[in-house]
């Protein structure tokens, strides 16, 4: 199994960058503006791209402040069955995001596609937050 995983560092309260992970508002100005989202355990969050299809998240973990889990339900083939966790802790007024991307079945060219899209999604979750 392959795992993508990222790293980025947030000048903004934790609970500042939870809430925008786990909103409407938060998520429609980071990821996506069409979406349904909310932060409920079994809640499955609807993402569309464009792309002829809806993304599904099933809100599988949450611990506010700490850590959310999704585990994909409808996609793209090689994205159903994987689990997206974002991790969060805070020093110094400064929030880590660690994002995995894991249960991948293999590394493919989506893979290290999806790979670079996740780093721009918190590149923009870094611009949108502290801006």
């Amino acid at each position: 199994m392959e795992s993508i995983e990222h790293v980025n560092y947030i000048k903004a309260p934790i609970a500042k960058v939870y809430k925008t992970l786990t909103t409407k508002e938060g998520l429609g100005n980071v990821w996506t503006k069409k979406l349904k989202v909310k932060p409920e355990i079994g809640f499955v969050n609807e993402f569309d791209f464009d792309e002829g299809y809806i993304t599904k998240f099933k809100v599988i973990e949450l611990i506010e402040n700490n850590k959310i889990v999704w585990e994909c339900i409808a996609s793209d083939e090689e994205w159903i069955g994987t689990k997206v966790s974002f991790g969060l802790s805070e020093k110094d007024n400064v929030t880590t995001v660690t994002l995995i991307h894991y249960y991948w079945r293999e590394r493919t060219d989506f893979y290290r596609w999806c790979n670079y899209n996740w780093a721009m999604f918190l590149y923009r979750l870094k611009t949108y937050i502290e801006n």
